[in-house]
């Protein structure tokens, strides 16, 4: 087993699919080079101490299953109750310090970079097999962050981090990744600093969606305008703006998959389907908000490609597809009050054992 061992799994863009996930359509990820890492050793004895200097939180506790969980998404305790109940073994406790460099509560998955590699490190502490294997480790992750707290959230995130890179995550038949080969240059992420309105945001769009599907009694992956128009009487107006902005975005998602195929690979087209997406995420779903748009009219301004918010919507992110002027448009961000972060696509969980 290992000493000093340093786990570290990244946080994620999503490039297109937003609120498409829980209605099992595909979307695509792109892991980003702002991590979460995980240091640490065996304790010595039967506590487990976690550092957080970050946010200015320290936790410390007795391996005692099953652990009782002290606050609301009590991750750590989670992360350590679903790993013993799925069969770990650890044989003693550890000490660890976590640091992060992922915006907090904004849309770029910095819960489930944490659950992904706290779950890693544990698994390789304990010299379990499936340290090795992000698929596991992205399972195991979903069900300490979702499953374990009765949550609403899908499998996206956990993938998108233990995996890294870009992936086409579909959601027909169960969750199915599919790494994309593709090479993106240079993006950057403006942070809003508005706190997101993820519960608010998920009950209006999900449920309108949902409700909508079930009066019309058809599935999304190929219902039409023409359908919706059948059920004009029947539908809220707000269920089919909904609606007719899922089916844009499905065809975006499609489109911009088949791009990521073709060789040479077209920058130009990727920023424009991605300020495509924005205007269905802004006009049809609405989950963007008045600065999010001025920081997004900043960047367009700027030279980028394109641009469109991040995550579940009502704050939080946005990013701008720069690959050749990234630092204008960082700029073009702090300007419009927000804060910057020029990023790249990054690979997904990494282990890193050491020695005393």
């Amino acid at each position: 087993m290992p000493t000093q061992l340093s786990v570290s799994a990244p946080g994620r863009i999503c490039l297109f699919g937003e609120h498409q996930d829980y209605l099992g359509l595909p979307v695509i990820t792109a892991a980003i080079n702002l991590r979460i890492k995980i240091q640490g050793d065996f304790s010595g004895d039967d506590k487990v101490r976690i550092d957080c200097p970050d946010v200015g939180e320290y936790d410390a506790f007795s391996l005692f299953f099953p652990l009782r969980y002290s606050k609301e998404r009590d991750y750590f305790k989670s992360t350590l109750n679903v790993l013993q109940r799925a069969g770990l073994d650890l044989k003693a406790g550890v000490d660890v310090v976590v640091r992060g460099a992922i915006p907090i509560n904004s849309g770029t998955a910095s819960s489930s970079a944490l659950v992904v590699a706290w779950s890693a490190f544990l698994l390789k502490m304990a010299g379990d097999e499936r340290a090795a294997n992000p698929l596991a480790i992205a399972a195991l992750a979903h069900a300490a962050e979702v499953l374990e707290f009765k949550e609403p959230g899908g499998m996206m995130d956990h993938y998108a981090s233990a995996l890294g890179g870009v992936q086409f995550i579909s959601f027909e038949n169960g969750t199915q990744p599919e790494a994309l080969p593709v090479q993106l240059g240079t993006f950057v992420l403006g942070d809003s600093r508005e706190p997101k309105d993820t519960k608010g945001i998920l009950a209006r769009v999900k449920n309108g969606a949902q409700h909508g599907l079930r009066i019309m009694g058809k599935s999304i992956h190929a219902l039409s305008d023409q359908e919706i128009d059948a059920f004009a009487e029947q539908l809220s107006a707000e269920q089919k703006k909904i609606l007719r902005a899922q089916i844009i975005d499905r065809h975006i998602t499609q489109v911009a998959k088949a791009l990521m195929g073709a060789e040479p690979f077209d920058h130009d087209q990727l920023g424009h389907l991605l300020t495509k997406h924005q205007e269905q995420l802004r006009d049809g779903l609405g989950i963007s908000t008045h600065k999010i748009d001025r920081m997004i009219d900043a960047v367009m301004a700027a030279g980028a490609l394109g641009a469109k918010i991040n995550g579940s919507g009502g704050g939080g992110c946005m990013f701008a597809y720069a690959p050749k002027n990234a630092e204008k448009v960082a700029e073009a961000i702090a300007r419009a009050g927000g804060k910057a972060y020029v990023i790249r696509v990054d690979e997904g969980v990494k282990v890193v054992e050491g020695s005393r």
